[in-house]
């Protein structure tokens, strides 16, 4: 039978990976019906297991994105840059390429966390600061450790593994478009097909399908917080259903159209908005002080950056707790994503050059990035600072879902701005949701560039059953419960992370040359080579003596 021939669901049965969609599809499902089963059992060993990772795996955690950093960084200046990912030509324009590559990664946290998380560091700022909350003092502060942890190190594990996935797929024959591919010169490409390959792949679908999944229902959330706050629409389980099965219909009818057709397009109408929205802030609030807050927070950000990325509160009252709280949170939440934002960066990246795919992944992206929570977390916080509008209660309640709202409210015209704001921040999650439920599909199809509908559709459902679940059965307790699942899981990709980065050192340093050694250093062992085993004379040999 050709492949004209085949029905849908005979393609799916073909295309998908047993062993990979099995345990990734029973995992997810099973960690939802254990909810159901006995809830606070589960969250009480959840939070157990939480607890043994930030007290003995977070430092682990900080090293390793530090580390990440500095290699993406020396990518983009150094020789290596260079290197393509196959020999084809881009597929699509840069502009494209870096809207898709923001609105797959994290854009959607971006705008749910951009006016509200510098409040919380200005009532508590890190005890590195030695700050007091709540002064003038915290102010530039809070925009500084916003920067630091939205700029640079999350954005940076996204593209370790996008470049490591991609570098092997379309440099290697026969090396698949999967997570464990980052790990070819690791376990070998003959056991890309072995256990330690597959416990990797599913380890990835249950990390993407818990992550995303937790970020619909802080969507969801704020989306309701929305229409409540804005016209008191208060909604029930019906509603949350409702709304939650809405934007699950829109990213899969945007996954089933294609990256091109669907993703690309809503991607780059997601900039647009998003561009507009900040550039208004900026405009219609304090703009001299916004100008000025951000070149001090920027400054202060780069000058910090190294005892910023290594803090581990030792010796502070405290500080090991705030850094658990936030970094670690953070770092490892963004590791749970890495590998469907990775699968989705080396899908999208093929034909670029290394340097490229590293400048966009953490420079462009940061960017953006750093003038949305300077003009819209900084607007946020003079208005609390001044009395302009009041956050307390988001801060004393920890609901950032209203905080969007609250600081629109106080602008002309505030309605518009609040519901562009809805807009936004439920687009850009579409486009994180289809391109994570397209990972996943390749993920569980061996590796397929172009997985099935029914495939995309399946996991595009289980998605948006988790987040509903999520929403509904547990409340803070539950939902806390799973973050803490996505942390657990979210810690080992650190090691697969640093694993990748030295599979593309290795791969790197023996193909196009080592750059802190000679390629004739030997690494370990005597470097002297006996008289029989020594090279001729010649050009490139030892120069003979004329002396007899």
């Amino acid at each position: 039978m050709s492949d004209a021939e085949k029905g849908p669901v005979d393609t799916f049965f073909e295309e998908i990976d047993p062993i990979v969609f099995a345990f990734g599809a029973l995992l997810t499902v099973g960690v939802i019906g254990a909810f159901f089963a006995n809830e606070s059992l589960v969250t009480e060993t959840i939070g157990t297991v939480y607890d043994w990772v930030v007290t003995y795996l977070n430092w682990a955690l900080l090293v390793i994105v530090f580390l990440i950093v500095l290699f993406l960084l020396f990518l983009i200046v150094g020789p290596w840059g260079k290197i393509k990912m196959g020999d084809s030509d881009p597929e699509y324009s840069f502009l494209s390429y870096f809207a898709m590559l923001y609105s797959a990664g994290f854009a959607a946290g971006v705008v749910f966390w951009g006016p509200t998380e510098a409040l919380f560091y200005y009532d508590n700022p890190s005890p590195l600061f030695g700050v007091e909350g709540g002064t003038s003092e915290a102010v530039p502060i809070a925009i500084q450790q916003t920067l630091f942890h939205w700029a640079l190190p999350q954005l940076a594990v996204f593209t370790i593994m996008g470049l490591a996935i991609g570098y092997f797929a379309y440099n290697y024959e026969d090396v698949p478009l999967r997570v464990s591919s980052a790990l070819t010169p690791i376990i070998g490409a003959e056991n890309l097909d072995g256990p330690v390959a597959k416990v990797v792949d599913i380890l990835a679908v249950f990390a993407t399908i818990g992550g995303v999944a937790t970020s619909l229902g802080f969507i969801g959330s704020q989306f309701i917080a929305g229409l409540n706050y804005q016209w008191g629409i208060n909604l029930g389980n019906a509603g949350i259903l409702l709304v939650v099965t809405t934007m699950t219909l829109l990213f899969t009818i945007s996954m089933v159209l294609g990256v091109d057709r669907g993703i690309r397009r809503l991607s780059n109408f997601n900039m647009i908005l998003f561009v507009t929205l900040m550039l208004a802030t900026f405009i219609l609030g304090p703009t001299l002080f916004l100008l000025l807050l951000g070149s001090q927070a920027l400054g202060g950000m780069i000058a910090d950056f190294t005892s910023m990325s290594l803090y581990t509160g030792a010796g502070s009252d405290g500080g090991t707790g705030w850094m658990n709280t936030w970094t670690v949170f953070y770092w490892a939440w963004a590791l749970s994503w890495s590998p469907f934002a990775g699968l989705f960066i080396a899908r999208i990246s093929k034909g670029r050059t290394v340097r490229e795919v590293a400048f966009t992944g953490i420079g462009a992206t940061s960017a953006a990035t750093i003038p949305w929570f300077t003009f819209v977390g900084g607007t946020a916080l003079r208005y609390h600072h001044t009395g302009t509008a009041d956050f307390s209660t988001v801060i004393a309640n920890n609901t950032p879902e209203v905080s969007g709202f609250i600081l629109f409210e106080a602008f002309p015209f505030g309605t518009v701005f609040m519901i562009a704001f809805m807009i936004l921040v439920t687009t850009f999650f579409i486009t994180s949701a289809d391109s994570s439920t397209l990972a996943v599909s390749m993920m569980t199809t061996g590796g397929k560039a172009h997985p099935s509908n029914i495939n995309r559709i399946f996991w595009g459902v289980v998605l948006g059953m988790t987040a509903a679940i999520l929403m509904i059965i547990g409340g803070e307790g539950g939902t806390s419960a799973l973050q803490n699942a996505v942390i657990i899981t979210g810690a080992p990709f650190a090691f697969v992370c640093f694993a990748a980065m030295l599979s593309l050192i290795k791969d790197f340093g023996s193909s196009y040359g080592r750059v802190l050694l000679q390629d004739e250093t030997v690494l370990i062992g005597s470097s002297r080579t006996s008289d029989a085993e020594s090279p001729p004379t010649g050009p490139g040999g030892p120069v003979e003596s004329d002396d007899d």
